[in-house]
């Protein structure tokens, strides 16, 4: 049996900060991961350069049944926290415009990184190693892998969500916390495309990598301002993952297809300049022409000349372009998606160490908690404050 003082199943984001920042603390510190490399999700996040924080990082960029729970963490360990260690790894990287920070290079500088920091700190991180087992005895908990059996002080679950199956998520996390008789919140997938009803699906035919600038709205008023864009399958682009965290089954989204023009604006300047002109052309200057094509053609839009367009006319053109809704039959599920929604019930934990209220010395950090950021950088900055945390914590 091998010995650690504290024990870290999952090697991704939050398990590796939680290593390090542990290991500085003189702590002898082992991390199990079952896949073959570590950071596995953040490899392949931004398009493989990985958004890894977002500048505008706030507790209100966050879904959780108790909203003040992340405060604390984010409070202690800031965008700006990361940023500067990024620097210190001489990482070079670049802004976009809502705030996200992605790797100039690649999603591997901050695999790198994370590994580098657990190196200088002692960590010990066995890959290819699934858990089994685990069990409380009196020196805290074994755990039993397909490898070794350890003997920990402080137990550390930071195994992730369901999201991305293929890339070895499992419901580990959600199983010790059940075996220990800690509350887990339904799950959902979230930050994932819409799939669309048949009969939606033929309308857009052909559409597919098409994308506009949009509003999109749930039944709740939340909103985006960010693209749209459909896919073979449905619709996707930032501004349908962001508000896919706040649909539920059944319910419509509105998206405001023209959310800087007015279009009754428009057709006043229109009636001006370009009278005799037709609609669908000029509806063609402000939106991509397959996409008006595809809206006259199934009569969604009525196409006449700009003056011969009634009020009638531009008040139902008017509701459907700043209004358009949508009822998607569902999601994508977790194969596609970002983060999984729900999880730890962060009520069973406290929000200053992230220690179960009924457990000593056993954690849950990251994705497997109820503590889901929006599309952005936003879950990177929550796993690394939960990591530094923890791991100022743990025994």
């Amino acid at each position: 049996m091998q010995t650690t003082d504290v024990l870290i199943i999952g090697a991704g984001a939050a398990g590796l900060m939680c290593a390090a920042t542990a290991g500085y603390r003189g702590k002898s510190v082992t991390v199990v991961d079952m896949g073959k490399k570590p950071g596995r999700k953040i490899l392949i996040s931004g398009g493989g350069r990985c958004n890894f924080t977002n500048e505008n990082a706030s507790p209100d960029n966050y879904l959780c049944q108790n909203p003040h729970f992340i405060k604390s963490a984010m409070s202690r360990y800031s965008a700006q926290d990361f940023i500067e260690l990024v620097e210190r790894h001489g990482v070079n990287y670049h802004h976009k415009t809502l705030g996200q920070l992605f790797c100039d290079n690649s999603a591997q500088d901050i695999v790198d990184l994370l590994m580098t920091e657990c190196e200088w700190a002692g960590v010990t991180v066995a890959l290819r190693n699934e858990v089994l087992d685990v069990a409380k005895n009196d020196n805290g908990f074994i755990v039993s892998t397909t490898e070794h059996q350890y003997q920990c002080q402080s137990l550390v679950v930071a195994s992730g969500g369901l999201t991305m199956p293929k890339l070895g998520a499992t419901p580990i996390g959600y199983k010790i916390a059940e075996q220990f008789a800690i509350d887990v919140l339904p799950t959902t997938a979230a930050l994932v495309p819409f799939t669309l009803h048949q009969h939606d699906k033929e309308r857009f035919d052909g559409l597919s990598g098409i994308s506009i600038p949009t509003i999109v709205s749930s039944e709740d008023g939340t909103q985006f301002k960010e693209n749209i864009l459909f896919t073979h399958r449905g619709l996707s682009g930032p501004a349908i993952l962001q508000i896919s965290s706040f649909w539920r089954a059944g319910q419509a989204v509105t998206i405001n297809l023209l959310p800087d023009n007015s279009i009754a604006q428009h057709i006043t300047q229109w009636r001006e300049t370009h009278p005799k002109k037709s609609l669908k052309n000029q509806l063609a200057t402000l939106l991509p022409k397959s996409f008006v094509d595809a809206m006259i053609s199934q009569q969604e839009i009525t196409d006449k000349n700009i003056n011969q367009l009634s009020h009638l006319d531009i008040e139902q053109l008017a509701a459907y372009l700043h209004q358009w809704q949508i009822k998607p039959n569902g999601t994508e599920g977790y194969r596609t998606a970002e983060v999984t929604l729900g999880g730890i019930n962060t009520d069973e934990l406290s929000s200053k160490t992230f220690e179960s209220k009924k457990v000593a010395n056993l954690y849950f950090i990251g994705e497997v908690i109820d503590v889901t950021g929006w599309l952005g950088g936003y879950n990177f900055q929550a796993c690394w404050a939960q990591g530094v945390a923890c791991g100022q914590a743990v025994n």
